[in-house]
């Protein structure tokens, strides 16, 4: 217990202390929301790494997918890495830069005010993204939470309350860059965390080879697969699992949905410049196969602890968040306390992001536009910090009451905002042709089909629902496109000119004829 609980201080005692010390670098607006744009590639792609990753994916996803599709849910995390990362970094990266600093854009509902000559845009991407925000924010709060009751027996509410303080002290207190460096270090943690945490759950189980072989020997459940492949053996240790299909779906809404997420998108708004870049897609890409891919790999071996009776609820179904911290629980107590850190880094990065998004968001978005009377920059920080506190506050409450399970809760909140946020986005980055009405109409299929599979389900699951939002979105906007009135030719060539402006570059990075 000493142990754990000295890595606990040092690490809170080093969060808090770069908030202080960030302090001075976020004065104003623009240095508190993006840091200047003046930061470099390894703590961009870290901070976009930690943003991705947090509890959610480590206690919630890692435990239920494991348990359902065994060692195949390891694509999840490949996924994550070559879809969620490189092709984000290929795809959104520099153009995002670019354009956002060409519009001077602070946040994503603002590029779609700006980018579709729509406040009324803007107003409702930022009421948006501040509630679909708040579920998955409470998904993270529940996650860590039970890691601490198995790790200290702490009660749940005392977990969430102490991690909320220590984020919001800190955020409050240093902004983007704040979160940016301690982003940074919470990396490192993780790297080397989720190495330990799999070399001692295999030795555990007799090391890797016996570990597949146990596995290959579990019965399938017809509960979690395909029709055609019920019954069949050595499944969880296949290639593909027992359930290939909602495989697809979760690779999907895991992988494709961090485009169209405001916390994730945020990040290439601040990157320095194009150094910043092709480092940052190279290290966020390794970054997320060593975390991501060793969550996914970790939890598919949840099976082999099927004989623990945390693992099951009072009328025996699976409690998926529990399988993780059962699996954790058999760990040394020095690891333990590294596990305790490791989840704490990823889950405080991605609060911390979330946070910074929210508040700034409806400041920038919804009450600035909404003001008859101009406000200061000095008062726009204000209100983002007490803004941090009031969306804390929010989140804790509804991490008090969780309304189901941690991945039922990101998939709503994902399959919301991805789906509403992600194609006119995107498209917008490439195409003059995207038309205003077209960002509507997917407002309208994001939100609205995840709004109303809450109420009367059409698709069981929020994760395969999330992933019919995104796809949707992506057909939907070219063709309300084509057939709705064009955007001003001149006013978007306007803006479309940030991407042919010549600049020198050294022979070393560019060849001449």
């Amino acid at each position: 217990m000493f142990i754990k609980v000295l890595l606990l201080v040092v690490f809170f005692a080093v969060m808090i202390g770069i908030g202080f010390y960030s302090r001075s670098k976020a004065k104003n607006v623009n240095d508190y929301v993006l840091g200047g744009r003046s930061v470099g590639p390894w703590i961009s792609a870290f901070a976009f790494g930690t943003s991705y990753f947090s509890s959610v994916v480590f206690i919630g996803y890692a435990g239920q997918f494991g348990w359902k599709y065994g060692l195949a849910s390891t694509w999840i995390g490949l996924g994550n890495a070559f879809i969620g990362s490189l092709l984000a970094w290929l795809v959104l990266g520099r153009r995002t830069r670019v354009m956002t600093q060409k519009l001077d854009a602070k946040t994503m509902p603002e590029y779609f005010g700006k980018r579709y000559d729509s406040e009324a845009l803007r107003i409702v991407g930022s009421v948006i993204a501040f509630v679909f925000l708040v579920p998955y924010t409470a998904g993270v709060y529940n996650g860590l939470s039970r890691l601490f009751g198995m790790a200290f027996s702490i009660d749940y509410r005392v977990c969430v309350i102490v991690m909320a303080i220590l984020t919001g002290l800190y955020v409050v207190l240093g902004g983007y860059m704040a979160t940016a460096l301690n982003d940074f270090i919470q990396g490192i943690i993780m790297l080397v965390g989720i190495c330990a945490v799999i070399f001692s759950v295999l030795a555990g189980q007799g090391g890797f080879l016996n570990a597949i072989k146990a596995l290959s020997e579990v019965e399938t459940d017809p509960l979690v697969t395909t029709a055609a492949l019920v019954n069949g053996k050595g499944l969880f240790a296949s290639f593909f699992g027992p359930d290939p299909l909602n495989l697809l779906g979760v690779i999907v809404l895991t992988s494709l949905g961090t485009w169209g997420l405001p916390q994730m998108v945020h990040k290439f708004y601040a990157i320095k410049d194009e150094k910043a870049v092709k480092t940052g897609t190279v290290v966020s890409t390794f970054f997320a196969i060593i975390i991501s891919g060793g969550c996914y790999f970790l939890g598919g071996f949840g099976r082999l602890f099927s004989g623990f009776s945390e693992i099951y609820k009072a009328d025996g179904s699976v409690a998926y968040d529990s399988i993780v911290p059962t699996m954790l629980s058999t760990l040394p107590d020095v690891l333990i306390g590294v596990v305790v850190v490791l989840v704490f880094s990823a889950s405080m990065s991605t609060l911390s992001s979330l946070v910074l998004t929210s508040s700034s968001t409806l400041t920038l978005d919804l009450i600035k536009p909404l003001c008859k009377k101009e406000i200061s920059d000095k008062t726009q920080l204000r209100l983002m910090q007490i803004l941090v506190v009031f969306f804390i506050i929010l989140s804790v409450l509804l991490a008090f009451n969780p309304p189901t399970f941690i991945a039922q809760l990101m998939g709503v909140s994902w399959g919301a905002l991805a789906g509403a946020f992600l194609a006119p986005f995107m498209y917008g980055l490439y195409s003059k042709e995207v038309t205003r009405a077209s960002v509507w109409a997917s407002y309208i299929i994001g939100v609205g089909f995840t709004v109303v599979n809450i109420i009367h389900p059409i698709i069981a699951s929020p994760i395969n629902a999330g992933a019919v939002t995104m796809v949707a979105g992506l057909i939907v906007v070219p063709v309300v496109s084509l057939i709705t009135p064009k955007p001003d030719k001149a006013r978007v060539d306007e803006i479309f000119s940030c991407y042919d402006q010549k600049v020198s570059v050294r022979e070393t990075e560019n060849l001449g004829e």
